[in-house]
């Protein structure tokens, strides 16, 4: 099975209900898709969000640096030659993320296909049935109460509630879904770089001491201040994860050496795709450190290979945080992963099983 052309297209899925963080405020899911074909006619797809204010990637950095870097260098290509084709992505240039995301899941997805398997079972099996958590926006207190009742009342057991605004009235926002929910769903606080390392340290303490139990707080502070991850650390009782501090192995090696970090928050969209998700799960498991996987505004077509990553190293990716399609108006995909509500379940067709995606806007290659 030879890669003969890579495909662009765009997909885009309004969201249920504007996407509100400390960084945007999102209401459409606008991602490119590609398309990764062969000699036998056979297809993978990969999907890459456009997450500037993250990964620096764009809509027209995604597609030139498919087009001028990556695919030159696919075109002919084996897809049995798994681990040559992940590296001539990945050195093709630099940064990049979410371009080479959208093309390394396309050639999992081949790679599956090629020996007739879930992705999944290619790396390493694993229980198809895993459970993710839902992201209430940032909004107004009664408008964040009542998002997170409506969501416990869906079955969600976990919430990722975004603050980083307002320091006073975030600390007032978590008290008041932490009484409305207390005893029904797990609450996980995502600052999204919003605080500094003493505004972080002084709101969850705040927290604690007024008795509101969280299972983590992720990024409290900026992407490059390692130094106040760790003094946050090394300061509250909570669990605080790293994740736009962690991008790819090296950074996670770094952030274990300083001990600046509890827990891992592993993306596609940050780690250029699957291949570097699974090297940092690896380490993050020889270190006994946890990891979560999320995703960034997408839709099932990446958010599925994510699940298959999470259930083949469910050994240490032990929280997910996989709500995109669950915020989607709608699924433009036919087959593939299931996704219903907090529960989301892998099929046994081969590759990421996608048959069809609607909706495609095809773009010039």
């Amino acid at each position: 099975m030879k890669i003969t052309e890579i495909r662009f297209g765009m997909i885009r899925v309004p969201l249920k209900t504007p996407f509100k963080t400390a960084l945007r405020t999102v209401d459409t899911v606008e991602d490119i898709v590609v398309s990764v074909h062969t000699d036998t006619g056979h297809v993978g797809y990969g999907e890459a969000a456009a997450t500037a204010v993250i990964t620096g990637d764009t809509h027209g950095s995604i597609i030139e640096a498919i087009r001028r870097y990556i695919a030159p260098r696919l075109v002919g290509q084996e897809i049995a030659d798994l681990n040559r084709i992940t590296q001539l992505i990945q050195t093709a240039l630099e940064k990049n993320t979410s371009a080479k995301a959208a093309v390394e899941i396309a050639i999992y997805d081949l790679w599956g296909q090629l020996y007739g398997a879930p992705l999944y079972q290619m790396l390493g099996g694993g229980d198809p049935v895993i459970t993710t958590d839902i992201t209430i926006s940032v909004d107004y207190i009664d408008k964040m109460v009542s998002d997170s009742l409506s969501a416990v009342d869906r079955g969600f057991e976990s919430l990722k509630i975004k603050v980083g605004k307002d320091i006073g009235v975030d600390i007032e926002r978590v008290k008041a879904i932490y009484a409305a929910v207390e005893g029904r769903a797990l609450l996980r606080l995502d600052a999204n770089q919003g605080w500094t390392a003493k505004q972080a340290v002084f709101a969850i303490r705040q927290l604690e001491d007024a008795g509101v139990r969280l299972e983590l707080v992720e990024q409290p502070v900026k992407a490059r201040d390692l130094d106040g991850m760790k003094y946050v650390t090394e300061r509250v009782n909570t669990p605080i994860m790293a994740d736009e501090s962690v991008f790819g192995p090296t950074e996670v090696i770094e952030l274990i050496r300083m001990r600046a970090a509890d827990i891992i928050n592993i993306k596609l969209m940050k780690t250029g795709g699957i291949s570097n998700a699974i090297r940092i799960a690896d380490i993050a498991a020889l270190y006994g450190i946890e990891c979560m996987i999320g995703c960034m505004i997408e839709t099932s077509i990446s958010v599925a290979a994510a699940v298959h990553v999470a259930v083949a190293k469910a050994n240490v990716i032990t929280k997910v945080d996989l709500d995109g399609p669950s915020l989607c108006a709608f699924n433009p995909v036919d087959g593939g992963v299931i996704f219903n509500e907090s529960e989301i379940s892998v099929t046994d067709a081969p590759g990421l099983g996608i048959r069809e995606i609607r909706g495609l806007e095809l773009l010039p290659g």
